[in-house]
């Protein structure tokens, strides 16, 4: 971890183990109190945690940054104390995990996990919120709906998340008021407000959705920092956005196109792979892997396997990018900058499948046209 000589010598930050928490309480207990000794001492709250030092939390940032973090993380735990309850909107992602475990820190037993199950699910990550809400020590409730019985949200322009957005809460507020609960939070950071395009983040805010990341200033570092603080399971997890992200803008989002994303993006999990989309261009796969994967993605015996895997789940075509995932890098307002890309770089396709289809170079050409909302 980077630090300097003096920080060393003039710092000492302690998170304190409450030794006599019972471990089916969940991965936290509550903060407390504790001074940072400095040239002036601080006081700062901390978080019980399963580390003992600022030096154990296993992040690659300065201390000052992990102070920082926590700090931001307290103060957001404070926040939700003053609620008689709160509903946490659970995805088991890293952000909605780390507000699950301040507000439990907060209210114990007074908060609760709730997950949307719809089309856009894979059901590999609501199994994950499962698990993660039990780690926790949360309740978790799943509430069901489906975004396909919304004409807006189906139709897939620019603003689909928000419509997403305004279902998915929705139904948290009325899981919310049948347990007598007033206030819904979410997992909105403070890097998601960035001005990128977001439709999402209107809903949110129309609904007056409490955002503590947000309120409080935790970016998707600090996120990251006060879940490794905790030993939360998921603090290295990547992100992951719902599956109609994997359709282009204007392309109608179907069941069956959601049905062989979810089952493409499982092969890729089952093969290794770590941070990928697999995007359908109406019968063309689209495959971004971490830019540290594709090496991993260019071997031959995997070019096969996943070409016959794809094709048996309907995709006619399957290509690589070689730009490899990057969040937010084909939203909506980057759109002039995705036509002008040209498709020798962008993609590739198997030399077997180029050779076969005289069609392919148009095929590969339209897949750099449409674009996506920000993940």
């Amino acid at each position: 971890m980077p630090s300097n000589e003096s920080a060393e010598n003039n710092t000492q930050i302690n998170i304190d183990i409450d030794t006599d928490t019972d471990t089916d309480t969940g991965a936290a207990s509550s903060f407390q109190s504790h001074v940072v000794s400095r040239d002036n001492d601080v006081d700062m709250d901390m978080l019980a945690s399963s580390v003992d030092t600022i030096e154990d939390i296993d992040i690659d940032v300065s201390s000052a940054k992990i102070e920082t973090a926590l700090n931001r993380a307290a103060a957001a735990r404070d926040s939700l104390a003053d609620c008689d309850g709160v509903l946490v909107a659970f995805s088991g992602g890293v952000d909605s995990a780390v507000v699950a475990t301040l507000a439990y820190d907060a209210l114990g037993s007074n908060a609760i996990a709730c997950t949307a199950k719809s089309e856009t699910l894979p059901a590999a990550e609501l199994e994950d919120a499962h698990q993660v809400a039990a780690e926790i020590g949360l309740p978790h409730k799943i509430v069901s709906f489906s975004e396909l019985n919304d004409e807006n949200f189906v139709e897939n322009g620019s603003d689909r998340c928000y419509h997403c957005r305004t279902m998915r809460l929705g139904r948290m507020y009325d899981a919310a008021h049948e347990h007598g609960i007033e206030t819904v939070c979410d997992g909105t950071n403070a890097s998601d407000a960035d001005g990128g395009h977001r439709p999402g983040l209107d809903a949110v805010d129309e609904l007056n959705i409490t955002s503590p990341l947000r309120e409080h200033g935790l970016d998707k570092e600090d996120v990251r920092i006060v879940a490794a603080a905790y030993g939360l399971s998921v603090a290295e997890k990547p992100s992951m956005a719902c599956l109609s992200s994997r359709i282009p803008t204007g392309l109608e989002v179907t069941e069956d196109r959601l049905n062989r994303v979810e089952a493409a993006e499982a092969a890729l999990r089952t093969w290794g792979f770590s941070q990928f989309r697999v995007r359908d261009h109406d019968g063309l796969a689209r495959i971004e892997v971490g830019s540290d994967e594709l090496t991993d993605a260019l071997d031959i015996d995997f070019v096969t396997a996943v070409r016959e895997r794809l094709q048996e789940l309907g995709f006619e075509h399957v290509t690589l990018d070689l730009h490899g995932y990057e969040t937010g890098s084909v939203s909506p307002e980057n759109d002039q900058k995705s036509t002008e890309t040209t498709s020798a770089d962008r993609s590739i396709e198997t030399t077997e499948e180029r050779s076969n289809n005289k069609n392919t170079e148009s095929s590969i050409s339209a897949i750099v046209e449409p674009s996506y909302p920000t993940e």
